[in-house]
């Protein structure tokens, strides 16, 4: 169902992108099946999707998309196997290419004055055109709203659901390596984006980081960088080696945070959060604790059998002292360029009172 029936912008509609920590319906997500994407390590990597939807789907529902029905009997069996709830479930058959929810998948919107839900559906380029045999996952937000029925903003702009973060009162947290890239919107400005991340999002105040970290094939995504985790506070990925190869990166972009403020001249509180090295001899990979996903009452961390894990899990649940941060193995998930973040999108509930 888009929205053709009038030309105002979902910001003068009342519509707004909540903050991730904000009341769910449900979280979206697609099985891994790809031996590219996942050299040797298929298997492994669906033992870590059956840990997510078993937490996940105690406190929301789980959007499961597979790509036909063989892929849908192989994963009930497997999840039979750990008792979850299938009513909690809803399985979404299509032939996708790979598993980037997060960045091929809709955002959405709600507006809490009219309890509306909405999508806005953004241009997917494989992050500036790297992978043309994983075009046809950009069909994936029309196929939600054909079942969700919901208004749907079509901007004619390049972007990725990684590349952005919000604290839910009107500050976004991007990167300039990613948005200001010329494989992405070559003929906008700055400016130009900022103005369509405003009318779509409701955003009023940005907060621009310089680069990602190595490994990172999405060009600098802020969710592998810095995350909100309330409306005035952003953990940040820091490295302390100064021999390491991220160390200027997460630097420059700490010393940018240290030295910004929100959307109400608020001085914005930053949480260094270390870095899981060597976690793949073979290749470079993002990996990254920054990668969690906030759930109703849970948060979702990736781990990597790394020294700093526990550290990490510590800092994050010392930050949400009302939701349980679960270490979720992705020593494989990350071998494909991304973890939890990465795979997942969340659905905002547009009724229920918002959780801090």
């Amino acid at each position: 169902m888009t929205d053709n029936s009038t030309q105002k912008t979902p910001i003068e509609l009342g519509y707004r992108m909540p903050a991730e920590w904000e009341h769910h319906d449900a979280i979206w997500i697609s099985w891994p099946h790809d031996p590219v994407t996942f050299p040797d390590c298929i298997e492994k990597v669906e033992n870590a999707y059956v840990q997510i939807i078993k937490e996940i789907q105690e406190s929301e529902k789980v959007n499961l998309f597979v790509k036909n029905q063989k892929m849908k009997e192989k994963v009930i069996h497997i999840l039979q196997k750990v008792n979850v709830d299938f009513s909690k479930i809803t399985f979404h058959m299509f032939n996708y290419a790979d598993v980037w929810f997060r960045d091929y998948g809709p955002t959405f919107i709600i507006n809490n004055k009219q309890q509306k839900l909405a999508m806005v559906n953004w241009i997917f380029n494989c992050w500036g055109e790297k992978y043309d045999d994983l075009l046809k996952d950009k069909d994936i937000p029309q196929i939600i709203n054909d079942k969700l029925q919901i208004p749907c903003f079509k901007p004619q702009i390049v972007m990725e659901g990684g590349s952005i973060d919000v604290n839910g009162k009107g500050t976004l947290l991007t990167t300039e390596q990613c948005l200001l890239n010329p494989n992405r919107n070559p003929n906008m400005t700055k400016e130009n984006i900022e103005k369509h991340l405003k009318e779509h999002l409701g955003i009023t105040h940005f907060i621009w980081l310089k680069n990602g970290i190595c490994g990172d094939d999405t060009d600098g995504h802020i969710d592998d960088l810095a995350r909100f985790v309330n409306p005035t506070t952003i953990v940040c990925a820091y490295e302390d080696d100064p021999d390491n190869q991220n160390f200027a990166t997460l630097k420059d972009n700490y010393e940018i945070l240290k030295n910004t403020k929100d959307q109400d001249g608020n001085q914005i509180n930053v949480i260094k959060m270390p870095m899981p090295n060597n976690v793949n001899n073979e290749y470079a990979v993002p990996a990254s604790y920054t990668n969690f996903y906030i759930g109703n009452t849970k948060v979702l961390m990736p781990t990597f059998n790394h020294k700093n894990d526990q550290t990490a899990l510590t800092i994050l649940q010392k930050l949400f002292p009302d939701r349980k941060v679960i270490g979720i193995d992705c020593t494989d998930l990350v071998k494909g360029y991304g973890t939890i973040h990465c795979i997942s999108q969340q659905q905002p509930s547009t009724t229920a009172k918002q959780n801090k």
